[in-house]
């Protein structure tokens, strides 16, 4: 059984667009250790990088490459998330990281890595 592929790529990197910034700013208003902010940017960052590329033809990452990406960070947050709580016993920012990573999984798993003819 496959998963249904609904949401198209113009919507992925929106979503991608308006998180990114929000997962760079959570640690300052939730007040993450610096482990957790580090890992919190770096993840905000690759995003936001990911997401502002998709549009337009010159695309310095393939789509299908960008799918792989956007795994790699949902891996990334996780298991840096589940780093912290370990380490430093900040479980409210293993909880949200770890939440982050499923999330963009998620929305990974339900992207249709496509693009309408002629782009």
């Amino acid at each position: 059984m496959s998963s249904p592929r609904t949401i198209p790529l113009w919507l992925h990197a929106g979503v991608e667009t308006f998180a990114a910034p929000a997962i760079m700013a959570a640690p300052f208003f939730f007040g993450f250790g610096p482990a957790a902010s580090v890992i919190c940017v770096i993840t905000g960052a690759l995003l936001l990088g990911l997401a502002l590329q998709v549009p337009g033809p010159e695309r310095a990452v393939s789509i299908s490459a960008h799918a792989t990406f956007d795994y790699a960070l949902a891996i990334f947050a996780a298991a840096g998330g589940l780093a912290v709580g370990l380490m430093t016993g900040a479980w409210g920012a293993t909880i949200f990281l770890v939440g982050i990573g499923v999330a963009l999984a998620a929305l990974t798993v339900s992207t249709r890595f496509s693009l309408p003819r002629g782009t």
